[in-house]
């Protein structure tokens, strides 16, 4: 089925507004949604949300996300070819350095420097290259904890394009569990870690939560991070609980910032201590330790 892509335009602060509110009101439904620079010196951003079969009904949600804001903009659709939208939309983007971290496509290999650890991440149909600020924070975080407490044995649950987790293993050269429910998302993270070296490390699994014969064997982690959603990180602190090790960390991202205390609330219930807060676009990421 074709995919519809209905998208505005607004300036950045406008931008930064609407995509909060529909990640937000969209967060059961997993569409997803993107910021896109349109003209710097206009300030002119493109809102795009990705969908496929009610249109209509989507697109009525939408317009009273931007009626909420006060924004009530014109939404126009644009009807895109299956699959090679994504390729299209992560084209142009840019190299994103995040401490020592550089995610990047094929066509910007010219661009890394000595000293970083690259992350090659093409087109694909799971989403997570680096561009999101929960993933940047995510890797910024993960440089920390790494540095600190150098852990033996990490789970990227929730891997999407396996950026975390190739992360992980370039960076601490340690075993990382990659699962994700979508399986297509798997495939792509595990073609990620075969083009990025890190096959070895990086074992992909498809799996809802913890439910899968997986966990029995590859827990306790040391290190868990999990760039979701902030409800089902709260469904899941009592699984996190149990499949992390006495003094392991936790970094979680996919949170609003104004859902940050909800999620720590229900991590503190299970017997995590907050450690830091670091927030990059009206996201955060939080790092706790068991």
């Amino acid at each position: 089925m074709p995919q519809t892509r209905l998208h505005l335009n607004a300036t950045k602060s406008e931008a930064d507004r609407i995509f909060a509110a529909l990640a937000d009101a969209f967060e059961d439904d997993g569409l997803p949604i993107a910021v896109l620079e349109v003209d710097e010196d206009k300030d002119i951003h493109e809102v795009s949300l990705y969908a496929d079969g009610e249109i209509d009904s989507v697109e009525a949600r939408m317009k009273d996300v931007l009626a909420g804001l006060g924004l009530p903009k014109p939404v126009e659709r644009e009807t895109l070819p299956e699959i090679d939208w994504v390729a299209r939309s992560l084209e142009g983007l840019r190299p994103v350095r995040a401490g020592r971290f550089l995610v990047h496509g094929e066509h910007d290999r010219g661009k890394r420097h000595s000293g970083d650890i690259a992350i090659e991440i093409e087109a694909g149909l799971a989403f997570g290259t680096g561009h999101h600020g929960t993933t940047a924070g995510c890797l910024e975080t993960l440089e920390k904890v790494v540095r600190r407490e150098h852990p033996r044995n990490a789970l990227d649950l929730g891997t999407g394009s396996a950026v975390l987790a190739i992360a992980l293993a370039k960076l601490a050269h340690i075993p990382v569990l990659a699962t994700d429910i979508d399986p297509v998302a798997v495939r792509v993270a595990a073609a990620n870690a075969r083009l990025n070296r890190v096959k070895a490390l990086v074992e992909t699994v498809t799996a809802p939560g913890f439910h899968h014969p997986i966990f029995r064997k590859r827990a306790p982690f040391d290190l868990i991070v999990a760039n979701i959603l902030a409800r089902p990180l709260m469904r899941l602190a009592p699984q996190m609980a149990r499949h992390i090790t006495l003094g392991g960390s936790l970094v979680l991202s996919g949170i609003l910032d104004r859902q940050r205390e909800a999620v720590i609330s229900a991590y503190v219930g299970q017997s995590f201590r907050h450690v830091r807060t670091l927030h990059r676009e009206g996201w955060v990421t939080i790092h706790l330790k068991r």
